[in-house]
């Protein structure tokens, strides 16, 4: 078995969607000959000083083997500053490693003030400068369609993420529920996720004018925080609310596979969008705003595309699905095979392969 180590800087709280993903990942590199081992730098538990030097001890025996950094802002900095983890690259470079670098953020934040300017602009120089560092950068998206990137580096390779599920191979289309069943999985926090419930419920309200009564699953991250709005704004509709935090992988499949169709309102959909593409995987239809990061192959699935701020066409295209059974199976159909083609864990593991071979 050929080592391979995948670094993470901090863990995530209360899920970890980095340490899920190698976790999967490793998993199905196993067939290729290759044994992920997952290892942390500590920095916010040790200090950077320390951390790093635990990161030297550990790297002198990793001459000549992949080190596969995944870097998200936050996983390297509390405020979003990740100038540091260049210095772990460098470190890697200087004990003779193979350094890669997984951008599973693939665009810096937004925001007009001062200090978010200041955080953009050094997202950018330092993402600009990983990628030239690194050996090989991995984006989960294209990478020609990144705002930072004038042309993609010579090194760049395009690997969309799978699902952090355990998928079941023999996926069917869903049986039609007793109620048709709208499900969205996991709301951003923030203020952010007030503007997305706003949006979920007027969508609902909608729909539920012309199909009848529904039932609504709620379920993933934050979406305990949201259940208040969500009954006061249902009040008195025909729709049916179940609302659950985060919950294991096993129930989150059991919970999307009773579904009929995902909403995914988190901003606009793309092949680095986990959980838009754990509901494809379990072969359903999914409604989502389309912006600069929508490309193939998640518009090949059964995705159904709003343009990004028109909120208002959300509950038309849902109403199509639920009450249009050939179209749905339709949608299904395509989601399914982008799921085989592209979404598995065992296509993406092949991907890899091709690159950390020694």
């Amino acid at each position: 078995m050929n080592p391979v180590v995948a670094l993470l800087g901090k863990r995530d709280e209360p899920t970890d969607a980095l340490e899920e993903y190698c976790h999967y990942l490793g998993e199905a590199l196993v067939s290729h000959q290759i044994e992920l081992s997952v290892q942390r730098v500590a920095w916010d538990k040790l200090g950077w000083s320390q951390a790093l030097g635990e990161l030297e001890r550990c790297a002198a025996d990793w001459k000549d083997q992949w080190v596969v950094l995944q870097y998200t802002a936050l996983a390297w900095s509390s405020r979003g500053f990740p100038r540091k983890i260049l210095g772990v690259l460098k470190l890697l470079k200087s004990l003779e490693a193979r350094a890669g670098i997984v951008f599973h953020d693939v665009e810096p934040f937004h925001g007009s003030r001062l200090i978010d300017r200041l955080r953009r602009n050094a997202q950018i120089s330092t993402m600009r400068r990983a990628a030239d560092l690194a050996d090989l950068a991995i984006f989960p998206v294209d990478p020609s369609r990144l705002s930072w990137l004038k042309a993609p580096p010579n090194n760049a390779l395009f690997i969309p993420v799978g699902p952090n599920l355990p998928i079941p191979t023999d996926a069917s289309p869903s049986p039609r529920h007793d109620l048709p069943t709208v499900g969205v999985f996991s709301i951003t926090g923030g203020d952010k996720g007030a503007q997305e419930t706003r949006e979920i419920l007027a969508t609902i309200r909608s729909a539920s004018e012309r199909v009848g009564k529904l039932r609504l699953l709620v379920f993933g991250r934050h979406a305990e925080v949201r259940e208040v709005a969500l009954r006061d704004g249902l009040h008195g509709l025909p729709v049916e609310l179940s609302v659950e935090g985060v919950a294991s992988p096993p129930v989150v499949v059991e919970k999307l596979r009773q579904c009929d169709v995902v909403l995914f309102v988190r901003g606009v959909i793309s092949s680095r969008r986990s959980s838009a593409i754990a509901a494809i995987s379990c072969g359903l239809p999914v409604i989502a705003y389309s912006g600069a990061e929508t490309a193939p192959p998640v518009t090949d699935a059964g995705v159904v595309l709003i343009p990004e701020g028109c909120a208002d066409e959300l509950a038309p295209a849902l109403v199509h699905v639920l009450t249009d059974e050939p179209y749905r199976r339709s949608l299904f159909s395509r989601s399914q095979t982008a799921y085989e083609r592209n979404f598995c864990w065992n296509q993406i593991a092949a991907a890899y392969a091709k690159h950390l071979s020694y």
